[in-house]
Order: structure tokens, then C-alpha cells, then sequence
């Protein structure tokens, strides 16, 4: 994976051009756009910057810029990823200094080309002046800059021939500047004009152009959006909250029984501070089912609840929507609301990854990519890593149970995964209370199963199943029907039955109640003598497997041996090219004494096994990861000092080595990943974070492949 050698397979494509996206009018949504291509260029080889040719100016920092440092974490100062400000363009263009203008973006965007591989610039945000001429100025600064285009065009609010009239129009303006087009995107166009509109622009030659529906909740400020323009204080702590989306505000200034008349889903409540029969009605609107979810509470007039409302709050075990305090009277504020505008915000995980499955359902990125393509690498990153595990899993969707329905991480995590339109998911729990929960966060998983194992009709099924897997053990039917009431049970069996392709757990279950049943059930594959398991480590620049940090005490030279070859195959599923160093406290043949010898063995027969892996030991960690150290103790070893599979000779070095490294390095790990059963089944830990359990369920729906392959 990370070997500098030319030799080695070529995986991972690098693109030959960076890419300008600019609006061609007010309000065209290229934001997420944006988000969808800087994703698709992270998953690409090598470091991507970002830049605007010109930003607002002001003490504030410009929010694109901001969104893209926070969530892909670029290594770049802020300073170096725009042109100049707004005020300084108008001066120069008001004293006819044009090219300097162009001089001073160019200059700025060169300094930041040297630092990177690629660069996704976008372009302006047609706040002020004529749109054609703002249209003008992007695109002779893509060709100034030397990028490929890519036009988004805004269809909201037009039929299809007002948009086929502004789309020939923007074409005759890219032929006139002379631009290098990637692509044309019309955002937001209705969804019952799609068809058509599609059977219209799609056709052979030139650039591809993409239509992308309009999605309401997109176009929705959440009470983040609002909390922000506002710049209210909040008195509730739960930031999950502020990621609801405002359908419409309500100003409250009637009696409660009035009020609660004209309550509807997704409403900002905007009230005054001193109001406490509209806030405990507020609350109590969550709380019943008679009454549809309320985004958020405003209170206006700079006034706080009374102490006693605020402890009333603190005291309540959930709050799922936020309350805010605004300064301005209540008039002012429900103007202000009224201005502001939905905007991505880098915490919003729901909100993002909306976007990013509409637009990836809607814009073939591939083709993109392809268009881009000039030369490959193999080196794999952190970020390419999941991209590509985000892209593979898409490409052949598949079924995985969640047996922990009624968890709160899992619940956020299964939105995301939908939402991204990675796979489909069934929830097992009592359906009622995964309802209840569902609402309460208001989360959007209507296409969720749920399915309760206590009152499912596969419950016979499933246990006559059991009962003939294991009446060899002396288990009788009734104690296997007992056992399906197990969500553990229930979910392996579903997947060993053909009901769903893979399932995770271990949120609030041990370790043991996710995988037993798997072991009781679905055992090992063929060529498999022993069921282990690995850590994808995500260090900064590169991704490691590390192996078996979770499952097997103390491995014999044989079990050995069998970890490290599935850990080769697992390293190879994913893309990464695995050199295979088998660890121990001596390297070569330096050492002596029965851990080392043991090592030593197992080199030996997973050489028997599969000579075509390069794979050598017994060697040190230095020895594995350190170029210096391995010219001095491994010299013209294929492995040393590039290792990116490492085999731990027992569970007490793995487990304290990958726990020592993800906490001293920041690394990432992932997993840990099961490895040798016939159906994939996987273990979380019980700390783990939705980002963790949106992985793992996106690595065994590519597990869940690979078993479906012929």
C-alpha cells in the first residue's frame, strides 16, 4: 500500500485537471454539488486542496471554506484557500484594474496548487450585481486557472422549456469563453418534469449533463441555520437537535388550546421568553402522539425561562428538539427567520448525507472520475479508503440486520446509511418503542424494517432451524424457540436462512452475545480453520490491518498462520496490498525461545499455504513500519519497513497495540472485522460512535459481496 516502488499494482486513479464549480444564477445549490465532488476527490490519490476566487468581506470566515477545513480536516491555512475579499474586487474593478484582479487570484490559487495534487475551486456567490456578468468573470477565471468547468444550473421554479432556453444559452456562453466543460449539472429541476427533461438533454457527444430533482428538506433552514444567523443562545445541550429541518414558523401569541390547534410537523415555535404555558406546551408536544414533532423553541425578547422552567428542562431525560433565546423582540425575530437560508453545516451528518445520495443517485460519479482520469497510484489513504468502501457497497446494495433496534447510535447511524442509499436495513426490536424512538429524534427512516423476534411469524422457522443445526448438542425445540426471542439469535438466523446478507452488533451487547450464535450457526468457510478477527487502523496517510486484536487468546502456530493468510485476503478485499509482517519481540533469526519459535513456524506454514504472498517474520514492529530500521535488520526484505498487514502473536500484544496506537496517534480503527465465518457477522464496540457503526456496516455489506460472488 504505502511502497514508493513503481512496481506495484496500480489501483487508484489520479485526475488530470482541477475543477471550477460555479452557479450560473442565484441560488443554483452548488453546495452540494460541491459536496459530492470533494468526496469523490478525497477517495482519489493524493492531497486535495480547496479554493474561492473571491469571499465576503468582513471579520467573519467564509462558511464553504470553514464546512470543507472541519470536515475533511485539510492540513492547509485558511488564508491560503481563497483570492481576496469582496471589498478589494470592487475597488479594483471600480478603478478598471480587471487583470490585476485575475493577477492576484491566479497568484494565490498557484501557492495553493503547489501544495496539493488537486484543488476543487468554486467559483462565486452572485450576492450582488448581474448575474450574467458574474457568470462572465467565473468562467474566465476557470480558464485562468486552468480547470474543467462544471456549470450548475438551478431549475426550480421553471418548466422544462424555460430551463432547455437557459441551458442552450449557457452553452453559447462556455463556447464563447472558450471552457473546458466536465460537466453540466440542472439542480432542483421538479420531479415531475424529470422524465422528460432527461429523455431531452441526454444524448451522445460533447459533455454529459446531469438533472438532479429538488429535494424540500434540503432547501429548508435547520435550527442550526437558524441558531447561527441569529446568533441566539441555546438552553437546551443537545446539539443533535439542531440538525431539524424548519418547514414553516409559528408565531405564538394566543392561548394554549388555540395554539395547539395550529401546530404542524416541523414548525419553529416563536414565542416570548416569558411565555411558560407555550413552552410547557411545547415540551409536551413530543411526548404525545396526538401531536405532530415541533422543530425548535424561540424565545424572543431577551428573556430566559424562569429558573424553575429551566429545571424543569435540565431534569427531562430528552429534549429532542433545541430552545433557543434570540435578543430581538418577537416581530424582529420572526423577520430574521424569515431571511435565513439552508445552508450545509460540517456537524449536520443527516442533512449531508441527504445530499450526498441525491446527488450521487443522480449524477453518475464514475463518469466523472473517468473523465478525469490520466495516470494511477497505489497508495491508499484514510480517505480513499472510505470512499472507496462507500462506493462499493452502493454499486451492489445489500441486506443487513441490526439487531439493537432501539439504540439510539444505531437508529442515527441506519438514517445515514439510507439516507446515503448504501443498503438496506433491518431494525429488530419491539417495533412500538423503535417507533417511539424514531420519532422522538425525528429521524427519517421510513424505509426501515423492523421486525420484533417475540412476535415475528419466522419464529417457528427460525427455531425448527436451530433445533436441527444442534440437537446433536441435546437442544430441544422449545429451548430453540425460547431462543429466537433473542435479538442475537434472530438476526444470525436471519442471515443464515438467506433473510439478510450480514449483520453488526455489540453496541450494548458483549462481544460474546453478537458472535456466539454465529459460531453455533454459520461456522467457518471452506478453507477456513479458524474464525479471527482485524482492525482496519486509519492513521493519517495511510490505512494498516492489524491482526487478531480481538478474538483468539492465545493462537498455536497453525491457527497463527491461518490469521495472518485471512488477513491477507481481507487486506486485499479492501484494496489494500498486503505485505504481511509477522510480529514477535526478535527479528529474523536473532532471537530464541518458544514465542518467537512459535512465530517462526507459523512464517512457515502460511508460506506452505499460499506462497504467493509476500509475507516474512518473525520481525519487530520498528522493523515492519521503519525503512532505516529494516535496511539494518531486514536487508532486501520484500516486507520490512513497508508492512501494511501486521500479525500479533497473541490477543494481550494486539488488543494493548492497536489501543496504544489509535489513542497515542489519533488513528481511526475500525472494526474489529470478523474474518473466516460463511456469512458475515460484526462486533462494535460497546463505546462505539455512529461515524464507527456506519463503517462496519458499510465493511460487511462488502463482505456480503464477496460471499454473493460466483
Amino acid at each position: 500500500m504505502m511502497n514508493d516502488s513503481t512496481t506495484a499494482p496500480e489501483q487508484h486513479a489520479l485526475i488530470s485537471q482541477n475543477i471550477y464549480i460555479t452557479g450560473t444564477d442565484r441560488n443554483s445549490g452548488k453546495s452540494v454539488i460541491m459536496l459530492a465532488v470533494m468526496e469523490m476527490l478525497t477517495g482519489l490519490a493524493g492531497k486535495v486542496g480547496f479554493f474561492r476566487p473571491i469571499i465576503q468581506s468582513g471579520d467573519k470566515k467564509d462558511e464553504l471554506i470553514q464546512f470543507i477545513l472541519y470536515r475533511y480536516q485539510l492540513d492547509l491555512p485558511y488564508e491560503a484557500m481563497y483570492g481576496c475579499k469582496s471589498h478589494e474586487a470592487r475597488e479594483l474593478l471600480a478603478n478598471e484594474q480587471y487583470d490585476e484582479l485575475h493577477k492576484i487570484i491566479l497568484a494565490k490559487y498557484r501557492s495553493l496548487k503547489a501544495r496539493c495534487e488537486h484543488v476543487l475551486c468554486i467559483g462565486s456567490d452572485y450576492r450582488h450585481g448581474d448575474s450574467m456578468f458574474e457568470f462572465d468573470f467565473n468562467a474566465q477565471v476557470a480558464n485562468n486557472l486552468d480547470c474543467l468547468m462544471l456549470p450548475v444550473m438551478p431549475g426550480s421554479d421553471l418548466d422544462n422549456l424555460q430551463i432547455l432556453n437557459n441551458l442552450s444559452s449557457l452553452k453559447h456562453e462556455l463556447h464563447e469563453h472558450d471552457n473546458t466543460v466536465l460537466a453540466v449539472v440542472i439542480n432542483s429541476v421538479p420531479i415531475k418534469q424529470i422524465e422528460a427533461l432527461r429523455a431531452t438533454v441526454s444524448h451522445p457527444g460533447g459533455f454529459p449533463i446531469y438533472v438532479v430533482p429538488t429535494e424540500p428538506s434540503l432547501e429548508k433552514p435547520t435550527m442550526g441555520n437558524i441558531a447561527q444567523a441569529l446568533n441566539t443562545r441555546m438552553f437546551t445541550s443537545d446539539n443533535n437537535a439542531l440538525g431539524r429541518e424548519v418547514y414553516q414558523y409559528k408565531v405564538a401569541a394566543m392561548l394554549v388550546p388555540d395554539f395547539l390547534d395550529y401546530v404542524q410537523a416541523g414548525d419553529l415555535i416563536i414565542t416570548p421568553g416569558d411565555r411558560s404555558d407555550i413552552i410547557l406546551a411545547s415540551l409536551l408536544t413530543y411526548q404525545s402522539t396526538n401531536y405532530p414533532q415541533i422543530s425548535g423553541l424561540l424565545l424572543t425578547g431577551h428573556q430566559e425561562p424562569g429558573p424553575q422552567l429551566q429545571a424543569l428542562m435540565d431534569g427531562l431525560s430528552e429534549i429532542p428538539f433545541p430552545v433557543l433565546g434570540a435578543d430581538t423582540d418577537t416581530f424582529t425575530t420572526a423577520m430574521q427567520v424569515s431571511q435565513v437560508s439552508a445552508r450545509l453545516h460540517s456537524q449536520d451528518d443527516r442533512k449531508i448525507a441527504k445530499a450526498l445520495g441525491l446527488v450521487e443517485n443522480n449524477i453518475d460519479m464514475s463518469e466523472i472520475r473517468q473523465r478525469l482520469v490520466s495516470k494511477v497510484t497505489h497508495k491508499m489513504t484514510p480517505l480513499m479508503f472510505e470512499y472507496d468502501l462507500l462506493q462499493r457497497a452502493k454499486a451492489k446494495k445489500q441486506h443487513i440486520v441490526l439487531p439493537e433496534g432501539t439504540e439510539e447510535r444505531i437508529l442515527r447511524a441506519a438514517e445515514i446509511l439510507l439516507l446515503r442509499d448504501v443498503v438496506r436495513i433491518t431494525l429488530l426490536g419491539n417495533e412500538a418503542e423503535i417507533r417511539q424512538k424514531i420519532q422522538a429524534l425525528a429521524l427519517k427512516l421510513t424505509d426501515v424494517d423492523i421486525i420484533d423476534p417475540m412476535t415475528s411469524e419466522l419464529r417457528p422457522l427460525f427455531a425448527q432451524a436451530y433445533f436441527e443445526a444442534r440437537k446433536h448438542k441435546n437442544i430441544i425445540y422449545d429451548t430453540a424457540f425460547d431462543l429466537m426471542g433473542d435479538v442475537s439469535y434472530f438476526g444470525t438466523l436471519m442471515i443464515h436462512l438467506g433473510f439478510a446478507n450480514g449483520m453488526v452488533s455489540g453496541a450494548v451487547h458483549s462481544t460474546q452475545h453478537t458472535i456466539r450464535p454465529a459460531f453455533e450457526i454459520i461456522k467457518t468457510k471452506p478453507g477456513a480453520s479458524i474464525v479471527s478477527s482485524v482492525f482496519f487502523m486509519c492513521l493519517e496517510d495511510r490505512v494498516l490491518v492489524y491482526g487478531d486484536c480481538a478474538v483468539n487468546p492465545n493462537p498455536n502456530a497453525e491457527e497463527l498462520a491461518a490469521i495472518a493468510v485471512s488477513a491477507a485476503d481481507t487486506a486485499k478485499m479492501f484494496n489494500i496490498e498486503p505485505f504481511v509482517a509477522m510480529l514477535s519481540y526478535s527479528t529474523g533469526d536473532s532471537g530464541k525461545g518458544e514465542a518467537v519459535d512459535k512465530v517462526r513456524e507459523a512464517v512457515k506454514i502460511a508460506h506452505a499455504l499460499r506462497p504467493d504472498l509476500k509475507l516474512e517474520g518473525p520481525m519487530q514492529y520498528d522493523a515492519a513500519v521503519d525503512f532505516g530500521v529494516a535496511k539494518t535488520k531486514l536487508p532486501g526484505s520484500e516486507v520490512a519497513g513497508q508492512a501494511t498487514v501486521f500479525i500479533f502473536p497473541d490477543l494481550n500484544t494486539g488488543n494493548n497495540t492497536y489501543k496504544a496506537v489509535q489513542r497515542s496517534s489519533g488513528a481511526i480503527a475500525v472494526g474489529p472485522i470478523l474474518q473466516g465465518l460463511n456469512k458475515p457477522v460484526n462486533d462494535l464496540s460497546r463505546g462505539c460512535t455512529v461515524p464507527d457503526i456506519v463503517n462496519t456496516v458499510i465493511i460487511t455489506a462488502i463482505q456480503a459481496q464477496e460471499v454473493d460472488s460466483p
